[in-house]
Formats: structure tokens, sequence, C-alpha cells
């Protein structure tokens, strides 16, 4: 068995080291992940420019590009083997509600699922002393659900762990995607040079606590597991949009 590591937070992260550690038994493991920080790229990949791989390790590569960069390059030619699962993170933080659109760490699984390969994404839901081991560990558990039984074709699974200090968990429950309530998202300074440039992301993100979410999930200390579909198609508003009705024109 072939697993293939990526992530959003650089080649050189605690989490990716500790998933490395724990899948490292089970299966034959592979790492190709950004050469820095890539977060909130979400499904960007790199068209204006060359990509560089650099081999760190023995199947071990950074690479100077998005998440989604590292696993098409890594499926499409630098592995020589097609991984049997793709897994992404651990992620530094949730990645819940509707940051999972902007996820780095969803997208690196994301892109895997649309090559027709299970992904999972995992991210550890805190902000401080992180202790990744146990999403590692539980990861690892669910790697070999998931190799053994599949997932159905352009489905990803993604999860958050809560915060357990570092005790091992193992309670999980399936939930679907929450919603996100974000605070102020630009910020204006002033230059030296009196020129004014903003910031983006504001302080914060917090989740709507809304029954059977991830984050609620989250929030009762068990583990969340969301399907997410690649296909991104509303099936209920498709009889809407038919009816709408646009004048002059014949829907056929």
């Amino acid at each position: 068995m072939h697993i293939l590591l990526s992530n959003d937070d650089g080649y050189d992260s605690e989490g990716l080291r500790c998933l490395e550690e724990a899948l490292s038994p089970m299966a034959t493991v592979w790492t190709v992940a950004p050469d820095q920080g890539q977060s909130a790229m979400g499904r960007a990949i790199t068209l204006q420019r060359p990509l560089k791989v650099t081999q760190v390790a023995e199947r071990r590569y950074k690479v100077n590009g998005t998440p989604s960069d590292c696993v098409n390059l890594a499926v499409n030619g630098v592995l020589g083997v097609r991984p049997d699962l793709v897994i992404s993170g651990i992620n530094h933080g949730a990645n819940m509600g509707d940051d999972i659109s902007y996820s780095g760490t969803a997208a690196a699984a994301f892109e895997a699922a649309i090559l027709g390969i299970p992904a999972i994404a995992v991210s550890l839901a805190t902000k401080a002393d992180f202790h990744f081991m146990p999403a590692a560990r539980f990861a690892a558990a669910l790697a070999r659900s998931v190799l053994a039984k599949g997932l159905p074709l352009y489905v990803f699974l993604n999860v958050n762990v809560p915060d357990t200090k570092g005790a091992d968990i193992c309670d999980w429950v399936v939930t679907r995607q929450g919603r996100s309530k974000y605070e102020k998202t630009v910020t204006a300074t002033t230059c030296p040079r009196d020129m004014t440039y903003y910031w983006l992301g504001g302080k914060g993100v917090a989740f709507e606590d809304i029954e059977g979410s991830d984050a609620n999930a989250v929030r009762r200390g068990l583990i969340s597991i969301t399907p997410i579909r690649t296909d991104l198609t509303d099936e209920a508003s498709l009889d809407y949009v038919r009816d709408l009705g646009i004048g002059g024109c014949r829907i056929v």
C-alpha cells in the first residue's frame, strides 16, 4: 500500500511528521508538501510559472507551490506509483464550516478526490498548544478502514479533531458542513509613504452551533467526519432555476 501525504502548513510541519510516524507501520508513505505555508489557498493551482520539486529525504519532497499543485504533481509526475490513499494535514487549527472552501488542507484532499483517489483531510481544532499525535493515531485507524472499504468516487472525508491536551481520542460522529461567522476581515494600514494597504483575515472566525454540524461535534469533544463531494451542483435548486423564466430566452 502507498499513502501520499501533503498539507498547507509546509513540509517541515509537526503535524505532517506525526502523520508520517503514525502511518509508516502500515504502508509505504510518500510526502509531497509545499516548501512554505499555504494556508487559505483553497483550490489554487500554479499556471503562470514553473514549479520546482526538491527531494529532501527518501520519499519526501517539497514544492514551491500550493497544496493542489503538490498532489497533482505527486500523482502525475513525481511518485512513479499511484497512491492508494491521500491524507492532508494535520492542520494547525480547524477547517470547518465555510472555511472548508478556503482551506489548503481540504484542497489537497479535494485534488486527490477529483483524480479518483480516496482522500482524507485532517485538522486539529485548537489555536495553541498543539498535540498532534492523538489526531495522527486516529487518522491511521481511519486510513485502515478507508483502505479496506474505499470511499464513494469523488468524495473525500474532512476530519476535525478536538483539542484533547494530548490524550488519545476515538469517539467520532458523522457530520454536515456547518456555517462560519467572520469577524472584521479587512484592516487598512498606512505605510511611511502615506500609501494605504490592506490586510485580509481580520480577528478570526467563530462557528454557528448547528446541531449535526462539524463545529457542534467538536464543541462536544467529538471527532467530526464530514463527507465532501467534489460535485458542487445543488440538486435541490435545479427545478427552481428551470422555473426562473428568463425573458426573451427559451429553456431547452
